[in-house]
């Protein structure tokens, strides 16, 4: 019995060396770290940010529902009524295709200017 105990542990020890414990230990140590270092905003950063996003977003006046939200609320008032949600979906397209090529526009011209310098 004591014979198989010290086969194990020298079977143990031998399979330790070859992990190389100077490429494992770095490892283990970079991975308790990431795991305990919390890089979380705060609650009043996030706020910001949301606010900043939310500007972002509807920067535009345009009747077309920009966050989930608002398309959510959309489905809900026309639930029931396919037409209704046929024509609304024609005038978004639309209206997308229209902020789409004006964005493509502006684009061009200012890559052009690039190239010029």
């Amino acid at each position: 019995m004591l014979n198989f105990i010290s086969q194990a542990i020298a079977k143990f020890f031998s399979f330790f060396k070859s992990l190389q414990v100077k490429q494992f230990l770095p490892i283990v140590l970079i991975g308790f770290l990431l795991l305990n270092i919390s890089a979380a905003p705060s609650r009043r950063e996030t706020q910001q940010v949301i606010k900043k996003l939310d500007q972002t977003v509807h920067q535009e006046d345009s009747t077309r529902p920009k966050t989930t939200g608002e398309w959510e609320q959309q489905y809900r008032e026309t639930e029931g009524r396919p037409v209704e949600r046929i024509k609304r979906i024609g005038e978004q397209s639309a209206e997308a295709v229209k902020d789409f090529g004006s964005m493509y526009v502006d684009t061009a011209k200012r890559s052009a200017k690039a190239l010029d310098d």
